[in-house]
């Protein structure tokens, strides 16, 4: 057998990656067991087959033989087109790269005024309504560790204030001289903004 791709003409996004020793997939000639355990194009569990016949049947579609579990005993092989494979499985990795939820961090003070407090809630407040996670910590210093009450105080405040955008994931809890409350978003249809309402209205 020769080298060449078994596949025929296919349509430019599924062009054959031809140098085998970049892909994570040992393929056709590449294959040098004396056995595998067969999967058809359509699915179907064929067994285990001499290597040399699962080929054979590769070629008479004009697909690949592709090794899609090595560590199995044999391993695991399916007939399939190996550049289409490729495209979905790029697709697959760029959606749940897409998805990945983030965490945020704002970061509050014992002795924060009003201004400042609001400020650090409309970072919050836009960050869960991008659909990532917030984590509040509030940092002590010194001698502000024996004003743990009010620490908890503020934390709960920031809890009742982004509820209309967020829920937290446990109660406000130490972590060394840290306080903090992670937040994770509402439901897209649920999000309502408090803090940001205003902006939003001089965007439109």
């Amino acid at each position: 057998m020769t080298g060449k791709s078994f596949s025929g003409n296919k349509p430019p996004y599924f062009k054959r990656r031809d140098n085998q020793r970049t892909s994570k997939h040992r393929r056709n000639e590449r294959i040098r067991v004396p056995q595998v355990r067969l999967i058809a194009s359509d699915g179907r569990q064929i067994g285990v087959v001499p290597t040399e016949d699962a080929l054979a049947l590769a070629k008479k579609e004009q697909l690949d033989l592709v090794e899609i579990s090595p560590d199995a005993r044999p391993p695991v092989c399916k007939i399939l087109d190996y550049g289409k494979f490729l495209y979905d499985e790029g697709k697959k990795t760029k959606g749940t790269k897409t998805n990945v939820t983030k965490l945020k961090e704002v970061k509050l003070r014992l002795n924060i005024d009003t201004h400042d407090y609001e400020t650090k809630m409309r970072h919050a407040e836009r960050f869960l309504h991008d659909g990532n996670k917030v984590k509040v910590t509030l940092a002590f210093r010194g001698r502000e560790m024996d004003n743990r009450q009010m620490g908890f105080e503020i934390l709960n405040r920031t809890v009742s204030d982004l509820e209309q955008i967020g829920t937290p994931d446990a109660p406000p809890r130490f972590a060394g001289r840290n306080l903090s409350v992670t937040l994770s978003p509402l439901p897209e249809k649920k999000r309502k903004l408090k803090f940001n309402v205003q902006d939003e209205t001089e965007e439109a």
